[in-house]
């Protein structure tokens, strides 16, 4: 038969999907025909190389900003802010160290949609996908899997969701390949060498045929006349499941499918001992001019200095990350990294750390290095309250410290002391004082809904976040997130009321449900004590000061008014409640 099909005017034309594939249709076989005479027709073959690895921050559900980070929890944002994927950035950096080409690809900060990224897929077809996923957008997360699946990509899922969780996600997500648990940068690099070798050692060819090789299934017809599906000797991108199963039999730190579909979670890879042994990371490959905070204006990213912590706060995801045991950079390699910010244009940054000043040595080794080199970069910090001075507070102001993020949680002894968070409300005024008088902003993060929770310890936290000088005061609620010891108390007690994992959110609504105080008692209070805060003559006055700056007009006029909306809603529920006061 000809590879041309006659048209019912009997005029000669191209087998639709000829011009645009190169793929030879013929008609199916006869009944009297033997399939082995059916002929057979090839697939196209790849013309252009395909990148190694894509290291990405998927696309958001819905167009609303989501904060992400690999050592954080990630939540739905009304304060307009983008979290710099600084830690993408540097799994980048030690991919491509290792000798294959890289992509990081921050879909939140480029607001790229999902029709952007398929694009981005069926262009470039990474081999590899390495993928930011958290429990509020999970479900959105793993479709890049399921596209990557059609190009051929294999996929590792990150970040501080999937490593508690490593087994409950494989069996859900069938097209995630693996997960990286914990510190992921060394482990990624050893699953692609793994991989590879494997592919190499078997002759794999990265490919996997389709079609049936005795051709004896029934045929598929397409959706035109003239021609049908037939089994071709072409291959589809890819690379056998049971060829990654037996190439990660031994890797450390993964979880994954064993060759019989069995989910597998191999022991945990030890840190890495020395973090000035990471190259920089790849911020040029970020879009670093669009990551703002209101308060600031202009661009800013994240710097990394330590990782892990040694307080014992049993709601932090610290516990599934670095946990206790600290490890610095130097002060020279993180100076490195300031200087070349600084000459990308950056004049803001954040030192990320799991505690910023959990060292003093450090600290004043860092600020001193600084003002001797006299690098003029503006920088903010977390800290807690019981882990600084006013000496050591001076010296950071000095080295260009202009804001501080603390964790201050809550204004009552009983429940700081039920989480140990190892302070005193004492000290949290001390100390805030010290830091308004060295003149550094202050930003407070506030719980509601910890254990031990009443609505009159949830009134001591109002009073005392409208007692201590603060700029921003943000009220999240409370969240056990999986692999924290808040986590397991909560499931114990049963305390947990959620049907799919994106109702994990501490900013508009919480999976808590407390016998005594309800999951809309804790939203109500929540907003409740954004109000409370926010309404008074110094924050409105900080926000409008703010709202002058033309760099950050546009973006604190919209954050007042989601914030105003989130804080009017519910708040006619208050008479159902004990002691509300109003």
């Amino acid at each position: 038969m000809s590879e041309e099909t006659q048209s019912q005017s009997g005029e000669k034309r191209m087998a639709p999907g000829d011009k645009a594939t190169g793929i030879k249709l013929v008609a199916p076989a006869r009944a009297n025909e033997r399939s082995g005479e059916i002929r057979f027709v090839e697939m196209p073959r790849e013309r252009n190389p395909r990148l190694d690895v894509l290291v990405l921050n998927p696309p958001s559900p819905d167009g609303d900003l989501f904060l992400r980070d690999i050592a954080r929890v990630g939540r739905r944002t009304r304060d307009g802010i983008i979290w710099p994927q600084t830690a993408l950035a540097q799994i980048g950096a030690v991919v491509q160290e290792a000798g294959y080409s890289v992509d990081v690809i921050d879909a939140i900060g480029l607001g790229m949609t999902w029709e952007d990224f398929e694009r981005y897929m069926w262009k470039h077809k990474p081999r590899y996908m390495v993928i930011h996923a958290t429990a509020p957008t999970l479900t959105n997360d793993m479709r890049t899997t399921f596209v990557g699946k059609a190009v051929g990509t294999i996929s590792m899922a990150i970040g501080t969701h999937v490593t508690p969780m490593t087994r409950e996600t494989l069996e859900t997500y069938p097209t995630l390949d693996v997960v990286v648990r914990g510190e992921p940068e060394m482990t990624i690099v050893d699953v692609i060498r793994t991989i590879d070798r494997q592919v190499a050692s078997e002759h794999a060819d990265e490919t996997v045929p389709v079609g049936n090789a005795d051709l004896t299934a029934p045929w598929r017809k397409l959706p035109f006349p003239d021609a049908s599906y037939l089994t071709t000797r072409g291959r589809f991108l890819g690379v056998y499941p049971q060829v990654i199963a037996r190439a990660l039999r031994e890797t450390l730190g993964i979880g994954f499918r064993d060759e019989h579909g069995e989910i597998k979670i191999n022991p945990d890879r030890p840190f890495i001992e020395n973090l000035d042994s990471l190259p920089l990371p790849l911020h040029h490959k970020l879009p670093w001019q669009k990551y703002k905070v209101p308060i600031i204006g202009g661009p800013y990213t994240f710097v990394l200095t330590s990782r892990g912590c040694p307080a014992g706060c049993r709601y932090c995801i610290k516990h599934v990350t670095y946990q206790s045991s600290v490890r610095h950079r130097s002060p020279e390699h993180v100076l490195q990294e300031m200087v070349m910010l600084k000459e990308m244009g950056m004049h803001h940054i954040h030192f990320e750390a799991d505690l910023f000043t959990v060292k003093k040595e450090f600290v004043y080794d860092l600020c001193n290095t600084i003002i001797k080199e006299g690098l003029q970069l503006r920088w903010s910090c977390n800290s807690r309250v019981d882990f600084v001075d006013e000496e050591q507070l001076k010296l950071m102001r000095r080295a260009g410290c202009f804001l501080i993020a603390w964790g201050l949680e809550s204004g009552s002894e009983a429940v700081l002391k039920r989480a140990r968070k190892g302070t005193t409300v004492k000290r949290i005024q001390e100390s805030i004082a010290a830091s308004h008088r060295a003149g550094i902003k202050n930003w407070g993060y506030f719980i509601v809904g910890l254990p031990g929770e009443t609505v009159e310890t949830i009134q001591q936290t109002i009073t005392l976040s409208k007692q201590l000088p603060l700029d921003i005061a943000l009220f999240h609620i409370a969240t056990p997130y999986p692999g924290t010891p808040f986590y397991y108390e909560a499931v114990e007690n049963g305390w947990i009321d959620m049907n799919r994992w994106e109702d994990y959110d501490m900013y508009s609504h919480t999976v808590l449900n407390y016998p005594h105080l309800s999951s809309q008692d804790l939203e109500y209070w929540a907003k409740r004590a954004a109000r409370e805060w926010s309404l008074r003559p110094e924050p409105i006055k900080t926000f409008l000061k703010g709202a002058a700056n033309p760099d950050t007009l546009g973006q604190l006029w919209t954050i007042g008014i989601n914030h105003l909306k989130w804080m009017s809603g519910g708040l006619g529920n208050s008479r159902r409640l004990s002691g509300s006061g109003d």
